[in-house]
């Protein structure tokens, strides 16, 4: 038995932690760590308050909920691309 492992190489780590591929996670301004799907939750509960604070506030100004999505919009892309 020991004859044929004698000409087998010693088996190779293939994923060393330090060499580890990345698995999408990244630091940004937020508090936590957070992949691209967390950045993009966070912006669409951000966008449904907004929309709420402005129905109920803003909106019985005059001002449009258009101006809402178009903040709110804004604030989704700097969040997912920077956050």
């Amino acid at each position: 038995m020991n004859d044929k492992l004698e000409g087998i190489d010693a088996p190779i780590d293939i994923i060393e932690p330090d060499n580890a591929a990345p698995s999408g996670e990244r630091s940004g301004f937020l508090p936590i760590e957070t992949n691209w799907f967390d950045r993009l939750f966070i912006s669409v509960v951000i966008w449904v308050a907004l929309s709420l604070f402005w129905f109920r506030l803003i909106e019985p100004l005059g001002l449009s909920i258009w101006i809402s999505n178009a903040i709110a919009l804004a604030v989704a892309a700097v969040i997912i691309t920077k956050g």
